[in-house]
């Protein structure tokens, strides 16, 4: 059973993956702007956790309705590393060789739409300022960058994934 493990969420993963990718070439393609809107991030986390969530529900049926917390976890963290990895490639790949500019327009939106929420949440200047010095200090797309961002979102979704290996977990019974 754990090659079929590793087989369904590696599947899943590549969907995942494939997806994020989609959408990341997408929105640069469309409007750049889209990818530091809100709702464009509350989607990605939503179709993150729900390919997680797919890829788990799938080891449990592969596995006859059983899964211990381990496997459910691993169907996860599996899915989600592997389409965070495919995700983080092409965004490095597009804002490092095929459009280095991109990436100074992609920091300029994210400046405005900074300054933009923490005014309409009323934080002090000085806050702001901090946070705009903050975000135009650092260079998101380089391999350092990239990689604390890949880590941070890894760390994020495995507590999510922790919570849904709880959920989803069921032994199998005794049979002595």
């Amino acid at each position: 059973m754990e090659k079929s493990l590793k087989s369904i969420a590696t599947n899943y993963g590549l969907y995942l993956g494939i997806l994020l990718a989609l959408l990341t070439v997408i929105s640069y393609a469309i409007n750049i702007e889209l990818l530091t809107y809100t709702w464009y991030g509350i989607f990605i986390l939503i179709a993150i956790v729900a390919f997680g969530i797919v890829s788990v529900a799938k080891i449990k049926q592969a596995q006859n309705g059983f899964a211990s917390f381990k496997e459910s976890f691993s169907a996860y963290f599996i899915t989600v590393l592997i389409g965070l990895i495919i995700s983080t490639v092409v965004s490095y790949l597009i804002f490092n060789f095929i459009d280095t500019e991109a990436a100074g327009i992609l920091k300029e939106k994210t400046v405005e739409k900074t300054v933009q929420m923490m005014k309409s949440f009323n934080a002090p200047n000085e806050a702001i300022a901090e946070a705009v010095e903050k975000i135009e200090s650092q260079n998101q797309f380089s391999i350092g960058g990239i990689l604390k961002g890949l880590a941070a979102y890894l760390v994020f979704f495995s507590v999510i994934g922790l919570i849904v290996a709880a959920a989803m977990k069921k032994s199998k019974p005794d049979t002595e």
